[in-house]
């Protein structure tokens, strides 16, 4: 494929003309992925049972930064005196919810759904920690527009569940399905290689796995020791093979 030429890259930046539909819906695509990836880069530090409250640590004491520094009167007594005496019921509370948008957001899947949730949520994360120092207020703007533009924009065109759910609707989906699960084999099968290599020399079994991603962009993926590594490859290859040798049983095993 031929690249564009300067002068169609300088006249796509300068127009005043909407760019190719194609090109803002992999756009959209990718802000989808990368809030996703934002949410999963802070589940890990959210560890039951008690969530930081014995240490005053962890998801306890930036919870507890909106008594602190309030930003909002109102709502910091609610986390004084709802809250905070309930905490263990909230920690798992926060921990299923910031565990779901991730998956729903790197999916495609009630993106819709998941970006009100996400709203709900930077909302109140905000309003817990904007005034506490060495904090960016405009951050949880930021995380709040983002989540904005995935409610309303068409985000989940391309590598999405919703992209298969709306095939259905307008004909046939098992084109977009069996790309889809290409993909997301392509992918598993990356990171299962990845871990696998890194967990040479490890046992089998061994109780702390090998992490996958990149810590100091804050990126991570998992801990897989090498079973779970190869489990990990064997479920990416029954998907990539349902997707080429169009066998619906491969893909639900």
């Amino acid at each position: 494929m031929a690249l564009p030429s300067p002068r169609r890259v300088i006249d796509l930046i300068l127009s005043p003309v909407s760019p190719p539909a194609r090109a803002g819906a992999i756009s959209l695509t990718v802000l989808r992925i990368v809030a996703g990836l934002l949410w999963l880069a802070h589940v890990w530090w959210k560890v039951p049972p008690d969530f930081g409250e014995d240490r005053r640590t962890g998801l306890w004491f930036w919870t507890h930064l909106a008594v602190d520094h309030p930003v909002f009167p109102p709502y910091s007594w609610l986390v004084e005196h709802l809250v905070l005496p309930n905490f263990t019921p909230f920690g798992w509370l926060v921990l299923a919810v910031e565990t779901v948008v991730p998956v729903l957001l790197l999916t495609g899947t009630a993106v819709r759904l998941a970006a009100l949730v996400g709203i709900g949520q930077s909302l109140a994360i905000g309003m817990s920690v904007a005034q506490a120092p060495n904090e960016w207020p405009w951050a949880y703007a930021m995380m709040l527009s983002i989540h904005l533009v995935l409610l309303l924009a068409p985000s989940a065109r391309y590598a999405a569940v919703d992209a298969v759910r709306a095939a259905r609707i307008d004909g046939d989906p098992a084109p977009v399905a069996r790309r889809l699960l290409g993909g997301w084999a392509v992918v598993l099968a990356i990171m299962a290689i990845i871990a696998a290599v890194k967990s040479l020399g490890d046992e089998l079994f061994a109780p702390r796995g090998r992490g996958v991603g990149y810590p100091p962009l804050q990126l991570f993926l998992g801990d897989y020791n090498m079973f779970a590594a190869l489990t990990l490859l064997a479920v990416a290859g029954l998907m990539l093979a349902a997707a080429i040798a169009r066998v619906r049983v491969l893909a639900l095993a």
